[in-house]
């Protein structure tokens, strides 16, 4: 499964380094997946085996390095992640909290490992992808005496996800690291206000940097007959994330049923990629049982987990994406990616969809609370391709304009030279 985070980590690394920045991207818990070359360290730290184990087992705790590096070779945590055993909250709680406790943590081993590495490389900022990898953030600022700056892109839905009692005992941990930090980014000004108000830190730390991508490949026609300009296929919604309730795949699949029936698009189809994990295999089989009830089985295509090319390709065959996310969405990757590719998006009017939609006007939002508006959508953008497509061009010059990762490096590198000054 490819990380959204990662994509987007990996993407702004390479920029910064591409603008003469010297830039280290370490991994930690699992090694980065991304569809596009990674410029990430052949090293992992805080393995998520290793950690596992140590917190349920004190004798992890002491292991001899030589033990260590193998429980946290990329290769075995790979491998292990390959097997599905995911990174559910729920069954996290007490390892999150011992995380975040940083030296007092039963991971205190890992944050000493990370530091040692660290007092080598001698580094003017730490950069943390996320709050809730950075409780050693504390003891890095002691030992190296360099700013720490967290990146905040969804810490909030695995902490939501946490059970009682470790929801409340992680907010106490999350509250007293982000006292710590230096500096605060987020890509959109709604998600920034919630993180302040979850985690009390002062509106001054706060940085908002919007969201971009890497938009060099993003170059091919979006399924139109270069001669003619007219679809050379049947009208087509894509779906492009993980296949999962909180996606809002359910909520598509309904408002495309909904749209087949009221027959101004007859010849629509709906098209699926996405990462498809062993617990959500009976949400998927419900969604192919509602198609095939409404006689629409034959309208789907499922592409699978797609990579990069295949990403493009998906991009390319159809004419609107919609994922229409139950959960305030703090980055909305896919919207980028969409109108890169020229293709509008149908998405809905909460999260980070709003402050997206009004920087680059290449689609539409619609009521998260209204399923109706969002087959209404769907209906309005398939037809009338013409329109469509010129939307989603105005939406790919401004992604070109001013949304690349070019642009968010260069933000960033601001930043951090203020905070090093």
């Amino acid at each position: 499964m490819y990380c959204g985070s990662c994509l987007h980590d990996n993407a702004l690394a390479k920029a910064l380094i591409a603008l003469g920045h010297d830039t280290l991207l370490v991994p930690t818990y699992t090694p980065i997946l991304t569809d596009e070359a990674s410029v990430a360290r052949d090293q992992l730290f805080y393995g998520g085996l290793n950690v596992y184990l140590q917190q349920a087992n004190p004798v992890f705790r002491w292991l001899p390095n030589w033990l260590d590096r193998f429980l946290s070779s990329p290769k075995l945590v790979n491998w292990i992640a390959s097997r599905a055993m995911g990174t559910s909250a729920g069954n996290l709680g007490p390892l999150t909290v011992s995380m975040l406790k940083g030296m007092d943590g039963n991971q205190r081993k890992e944050v000493r490992r990370l530091c040692k590495w660290l007092n080598t490389e001698r580094p003017d900022v730490v950069v943390f992808s996320n709050l809730l990898i950075a409780g050693c953030a504390p003891e890095i600022k002691r030992q190296l005496k360099c700013p720490v700056v967290v990146v905040l892109q969804g810490d909030d839905i695995f902490y939501d996800g946490l059970p009682p009692p470790y929801r409340e005992r992680a907010l106490v941990e999350l509250r007293r690291l982000a006292q710590q930090v230096d500096r605060f980014v987020v890509h959109s000004r709604d998600y920034g206000q919630r993180m302040q108000a979850m985690l009390h830190f002062p509106p001054e730390r706060l940085a908002i940097h919007p969201l971009s991508i890497d938009v060099a490949d993003f170059h091919l026609p979006v399924g139109l007959d270069a001669d003619q300009g007219l679809a050379t296929r049947p009208p087509s919604v894509g779906y492009l994330a993980r296949l999962a309730p909180e996606k809002g795949l359910h909520l598509l699949v309904d408002a495309f049923i909904e749209l087949r029936r009221r027959g101004v698009v007859p010849t629509a189809r709906l098209a699926i990629a996405g990462w498809l994990g062993p617990q959500h295999a009976k949400y998927w089989q419900e969604q192919l049982d509602k198609l095939a009830e409404a006689g629409l089985a034959g309208s789907v295509d499922y592409a699978g987990s797609v990579d990069r090319a295949g990403k493009l390709k998906f991009l390319q065959s159809i004419d609107v994406l919609c994922v229409p996310t139950s959960y305030q969405e703090p980055k909305g990757l896919f919207v980028l990616e969409a109108l890169a590719a020229g293709v509008p998006y149908v998405q809905p009017a909460h999260g980070a969809f709003p402050e997206l939609h009004a920087k680059h006007a290449g689609g539409h939002l619609f009521d998260p609370e209204s399923p109706a508006e969002l087959s209404e959508r769907l209906e309005q953008v398939l037809a009338d391709l013409p329109a469509a497509r010129a939307l989603g061009a105005e939406g790919r010059r401004r992604v070109f304009a001013h949304s690349t990762t070019i642009h968010e490096a260069e933000r960033m590198a601001q930043l951090l030279q203020q905070l090093t000054q």
